[in-house]
């Protein structure tokens, strides 16, 4: 193999244009390993792990862009066509829209457009430095950036809370303002409830759902990940609770994420005692209290429910199998074979996880917090598996499963070839970020998974709306027609693959 490979010195790219491009490169030069990446110790480390050698390597900055290419071919001219659609890719991006200004800081360029709402994606070393920036100049801030240290998180967060701002983030995915969908979102109808969530693809399945069935939102505030950990104490959802219960235009306040540290959870639940609306709890494997004054749910299906409730409108029961499953699953057979839930959301995937161990033994995913339920090796399934793919072990150096899928293509076939796979479960996404045909693009390799495997069931739940771009029933339809199994919701898809297996039980 040849390796060719170009250091564009200070020139930053940032990770959208990257990736994006990195996919549709791949399709054009199969067979060869083309990255472009951004100069961060970490990638720096995986381009000389995939057998890049080079001295320039080690002096590298996070401001430098990588560009490498690995193939068969001996053409050195390669690498300056791959720099040349890098430039390309970037002028398109800064044309597309009709007025693009360049400010020479983020202070500047909010004075200069009267901006409340930062976005901050920049490799984390620099995340920081750039978020106390905006914060600075008044703005809110969304930090999509991760490799963000916990310390300066908590730097970030008592900053944001003394200037009476939101600091959303590190590694927020999902966020809704004003009507506004930011980094990973859906088209969402206004309405009365307002959400904070700690989970991106947890706060896009919650607000579907309400779409779907009459309801709407006020904002969707997230916090990031670790907000709701000891160290950081829930800074961002209690501020996001005091916003909401202030706003007139939210009537239900709604929260979204895994169970918080119990002292985190203590903080919650005083705060909510200054709140004078309804409250819809929603905690993935969190337990209902006795006799509290709040909605509790245990999914984000109920959670979704149970908000649309507390407006007084009547939505089904999202998670309840419909008659056409129920006979689905009572004319299965029980089997000792596995579920295989290949996954793009981290918050969907952890909540399969969540039900399935309630049904089944044998549970295991590189995401669980239990340890006897680590998969031994991440790229092999053991079990029923449920694997996030957006993970970091899977998107270093390549783009997240959302964007572009070849990691999921890659690993549905290789389940095919898996004797034990008895039920095939998978999650799809659409909205602001996503790919723009995201079921298409699965078309090829899940006809070859049906051609290999036709006695395993395909199951699918694709999350999104008829406003987002994609088109939900668009999306649908493309699976039905090769015969993949839809449900409405995530809850209902893993009760159904776990109904398929057990031959007809779907619950614990």
């Amino acid at each position: 193999m040849n390796t060719y490979l170009r250091i564009l010195v200070n020139e930053y790219y940032d990770s959208v244009t990257l990736m994006s491009l990195t996919a549709s490169l791949k399709k054009q030069y199969s067979g060869d390993e083309i990255f472009l990446l951004m100069g961060t110790p970490m990638n720096v480390q995986l381009i000389k792990d995939i057998g890049f050698s080079d001295d320039r390597l080690n002096k590298v900055s996070p401001n430098d862009c990588l560009i490498g290419i690995k193939t068969n071919q001996n053409n050195p001219e390669l690498i300056e066509k791959l720099v040349k659609a890098l430039k390309n890719a970037s002028q398109q991006a800064k044309t597309s829209s009709e007025l693009t200004v360049t400010f020479p800081s983020t202070p500047a360029a909010a004075k200069a457009i009267q901006a409340d709402v930062a976005v901050i994606s920049v490799p984390g070393a620099y995340a920081a430095y750039e978020a106390h920036l905006a914060l600075d100049a008044g703005l809110n801030v969304m930090l999509f950036s991760d490799n963000v240290t916990i310390e300066d998180e908590l730097s970030l967060k008592q900053k944001a809370i003394a200037k009476g701002l939101l600091l959303m983030g590190p590694d927020c995915g999902t966020a809704i303002l004003n009507g506004v969908g930011l980094a990973f979102a859906n088209a969402i109808r206004k309405g009365p409830i307002g959400i904070v969530a700690a989970s991106g693809t947890g706060l896009q399945e919650v607000t579907v759902l309400i779409d779907r069935f009459g309801g709407g939102i006020t904002q969707a505030i997230g916090t990031g990940g670790r907000d709701l950990s000891e160290k950081i104490g829930g800074l961002m959802m209690l501020q996001g609770i005091d916003i909401l219960n202030a706003d007139p235009e939210t009537k239900v306040i709604t929260l979204i994420s895994k169970p918080p540290a119990a002292s985190v959870y203590e903080k919650i639940l005083q705060k909510l005692k200054t709140v004078n609306k309804p409250v819809v709890i929603g905690f993935i494997d969190g337990k209902k209290p006795e006799n509290s004054p709040y909605y509790h749910a245990s999914t984000l299906a109920e959670t979704a429910y149970l908000s649309l409730k507390a407006i007084k409108l009547n939505p089904p029961i999202f998670e309840q199998l419909t008659e056409q499953q129920l006979l689905d699953a009572a004319a299965s057979k029980k089997t000792t074979k596995f579920i295989r839930g290949l996954y793009c959301g981290g918050t969907l995937c952890s909540e399969a996880i969540s039900l399935a161990r309630k049904s089944l033994k044998d549970v295991y995913s590189n995401v669980s917090k239990k340890p006897e339920e680590h998969l031994e090796d991440v790229f092999h399934s053991q079990g029923h598996c449920f694997v996030d793919l957006g993970d970091d072990i899977f998107t270093d150096g390549r783009p997240h499963p959302m964007i572009e899928p070849t990691i999921r293509l890659e690993r549905i076939l290789q389940e095919a070839k898996d004797p034990q796979v008895g039920v095939l479960l998978m999650d799809f996404e659409l909205g602001f970020g996503s790919h723009d045909d995201p079921t298409g693009t699965h078309i090829e390799a899940l006809t070859e998974f049906k051609k290999q495997r036709p006695d395993v069931p395909m199951i699918a739940y694709v999350c999104g709306t008829e406003g987002d771009s994609q088109k939900l029933k668009d999306q649908e339809q493309k699976l039905k027609a090769i015969g993949v199994r839809l449900a409405s919701s995530h809850a209902q898809a893993i009760r159904y693959a776990v109904a398929m297996i057990n031959g007809g039980q779907s619950r614990e």
